[in-house]
């Protein structure tokens, strides 16, 4: 019999190079580590558009903005180093049911980069900046799409069978990226100069729009249907519950941003008739109004998901609460603008400042795990080594 110490050596003796260090920091680093740039790019933006603002939290924003894009450039270089020292990963993690669908934080988390671009750093540095946020967002744009369109078709045309019951809201995160995307390009149309280039911007964010929206709602309606049949998520995937507030707030927001661009450029450019502007703009706010009551639906399921739950364990995915919870709060902001109402301007700043403080506690944890080492997690390296196992016993065989 094996006794407890003996356990101990066994498992140090296995261990090799590539599991201790910063080897294993590269190895265990999966994409879900762009929903931390994400999470700190919604707060930087709800700080800096708060309705009711001040100069200390716009300097509070900028430093999360710089914060935030240090984040962004950590995660792409930590990134780099894992797919080319071990490809083999590559190949495991987009064959993985859960983790290939958090390749969709990357363009999420890049779009609030440009939001915030275009917020601080185009007003300070001028022309050059205009042109520089609009090919960053293209840039994006590209991304979210390939993500949007190849992941979910990777999902269906895997070998495995996937069981409605192991469903989670994860699945929205790559189609998501685009409606962020459309968002985003309504910000960035408002300050393009050359009137032909901001129509263009606004038209491809309506296609955007249009492919990421539908996309997510059908995906709602498997999650749905698999929380009636199959009850909520585990303990560990329990913060996943509030993913659908994501594309239900950046949807209604961008909805009300590309309405207000399309009544300012479609003049401009004499686009289809001379009314259509405001009308494109009155559709908008509907649209925007409707998500976003649709989302009070979602916020109660997963609020009540979470009370029932109750205590849950930490982990990556507590990010989950920030952005679409930021998401929300960025679309109640807008329809307060836009009314204009009181109430949704101080229902958008409390929702903000409770992203605030929830981001604030995650990233506490995060870091507690980070020094500790515990949250640096790979599921899909257990395949992996399920598979140089089997490859291995047929070579001896």
């Amino acid at each position: 019999m094996v006794t407890e110490d003996q356990d101990d050596n066994l498992k140090e003796a296995a261990l090799t190079k590539h599991d201790i260090g910063w080897r294993r920091v590269v190895r265990n680093f999966t994409p879900s580590w762009f929903s931390v740039t994400m999470g700190t790019g919604i707060v930087s933006t709800l700080l800096n558009t708060l309705p009711y603002n001040g100069k200390w939290l716009y300097w509070i924003s900028v430093a999360i903005f710089v914060l935030n894009v240090l984040l962004f450039i950590i995660a792409c270089i930590i990134s780099i180093l894992r797919y080319t020292l071990y490809p083999g990963i590559f190949r495991a993690m987009m064959s993985h049911p859960v983790q290939s669908m958090f390749i969709g934080t990357l363009p999420m988390g890049f779009a609030t980069i440009v939001n915030m671009f275009c917020f601080v750093c185009v007003p300070a540095w001028g022309e050059w900046a205009r042109n520089f946020a609009w090919a960053l967002w293209i840039i994006d744009a590209v991304i979210s799409v390939v993500a949007a369109l190849s992941l979910p078709f990777l999902l269906m045309s895997g070998s495995d069978e996937t069981q409605l019951s192991s469903m989670t809201a994860v699945w929205l995160l790559p189609i998501v990226g685009t409606v962020v995307a459309a968002s985003t390009g309504a910000i960035v149309a408002d300050l393009l100069p050359n009137p032909q280039h901001a129509l263009w911007t606004v038209i491809v964010s309506y296609v955007l729009w249009g492919i990421g929206l539908p996309l997510a709602l059908m995906v709602m309606v498997i999650y749905l249907q698999r929380l009636t049949l199959h009850k909520i998520p585990p303990k560990a995937m329990i913060v996943s519950v509030f993913l659908p507030l994501g594309p239900l707030g950046q949807g209604s927001f961008g909805a009300m941003r590309l309405g207000k661009a399309a009544q300012t450029i479609f003049p401009q450019t004499h686009t289809l008739e001379e009314s259509s502007g405001p009308i494109f703009y009155s559709i908008g706010f509907l649209f925007g109004l409707i998500l976003w009551s649709f989302g009070l639906v979602w916020l109660f399921f997963a609020s009540a998901s979470i009370a029932r739950c109750k205590t849950f364990p930490f982990n990556i995915g507590w990010w989950g609460f920030t952005f679409p919870i930021g998401a929300y709060a960025s679309s109640t902001c807008q329809i307060g603008a836009e009314l204009p109402s009181a109430f949704f301007r101080v229902l958008g700043t409390i929702i903000s400042l409770c992203v605030v403080v929830l981001w604030i506690v995650v990233s506490v944890g995060t870091l507690k795990g980070v020094v500790s080492g515990h949250i640096f997690r790979a599921p899909c390296l257990a395949d992996l080594r399920v598979k140089e196992d089997v490859r291995d016993i047929a070579q001896v065989a």
